[in-house]
């Protein structure tokens, strides 16, 4: 194929890849609300354990649907990427020996597994470690002062109105209690319709001088910069396997340094992670050490020899052994 040949077929695995796409758009659009949801979940349950009121809030009219927007193209391209990948090897598969594919076949579906084990731990160790450090540090960053005197004589504090830990099933119009797991005071209004009742209520917020109202597109723009971090980070053992292919370094090597390799997972996970208390460090440090370790591993079990073969030097010809 010619210089021309070989554009117009780029061109045609980009447009694939862009029409393949355009369903996935469709879905993430139709579930963003509910994949936001599952992403603000951690915010939430922390919120929630700390005492504090669970509103995140928009300080702009396009701002929420910005966010969601956002969303739903990331997500596209995120569960779109193996279509993007296939698109992309099928363009440059026909240039590669037989031999060299091996090596493409092996690290895929090992950079898969390894981003998706990257973002469980971010999801379901890190980031709550990492949340309730940071939540907890806001609510008592600056307490405020305030005086206590005695009642004055005959004066009796009123109980109006029942704490519960959940929502009535079925509250009347104008009834009113404290939710104490919401932390909110909830009141039974009438429909817009006026056809039923709906609960409203608004946050109790502990006495701070420095209030705490999370934005939602900061909240997710952290969730994003964290995910690219984590997903970068798991990915170390096939830089490993990269760099002992390619003969730079060995498992002997590898090896007589890895208190050198300790110290570095120590430094990038005190980098990446959004906190300075130890313990959201080592929830990314242990895992990446052990990364390491099982790059290692990985590198003496698949040597390049292995993978290339012992009759990988006889053709030169890089279409031998097709089809």
């Amino acid at each position: 194929m010619g210089l021309g040949e070989h554009l117009e077929e780029l061109r045609s695995r980009l447009i694939r890849a862009l029409l393949g796409l355009l369903p996935l758009l469709a879905v993430a659009l139709y579930f963003a609300d509910k994949l936001l949801g599952i992403m603000l979940a951690p915010l939430l349950r922390t919120l929630r354990e700390l005492g504090q009121p669970e509103n995140l809030q928009n300080t702009g009219v396009m701002e929420g649907f910005a966010t969601y927007l956002k969303l739903s193209l990331i997500v596209t391209v995120v569960v779109g990427i193996p279509w993007i990948i296939y698109q992309l090897w099928k363009f440059i598969a026909p240039g590669l020996y037989n031999h060299e594919r091996r090596f493409v076949y092996i690290l895929a579906p090992l950079s898969t597994i390894l981003t998706i084990l990257g973002l469980l731990t971010l999801y379901y160790i890190m980031l709550p470690v990492a949340l309730k450090y940071l939540v907890n540090f806001g609510a008592t960053l600056v307490p405020p002062i305030v005086a206590t005197a005695p009642l004055p004589e005959g004066t009796v504090l009123p109980r109006l109105l029942p704490m519960l830990a959940a929502d009535p099933p079925s509250p009347e119009l104008g009834q009113m209690w404290i939710n104490t797991e919401l932390h909110a005071i909830r009141v039974a209004f009438a429909t817009a319709d006026g056809t039923g009742i709906e609960v409203r209520g608004t946050a109790l917020v502990q006495p701070n001088v420095i209030a705490q109202q999370y934005r939602v597109k900061e909240y997710v723009d952290l969730f994003y910069g964290l995910s690219i971090a984590f997903v970068l980070a798991f990915q170390l053992p096939v830089i490993v396997l990269l760099l002992g292919w390619a003969g730079i370094v060995d498992g002997k090597w590898l090896r007589k340094y890895w208190r050198h390799a300790l110290v570095v997972c120590a430094i990038a996970s005190a980098i990446i992670t959004p906190t300075p208390d130890p313990l959201s460090m080592l929830t990314l440090a242990v895992p990446m050490y052990m990364l390491y370790e099982l790059g290692i591993v990985l590198l003496w079990l698949l040597p390049a020899s292995r993978i290339v073969g012992k009759k990988a030097e006889v053709s030169n010809d890089p279409t031998a052994g097709e089809g």
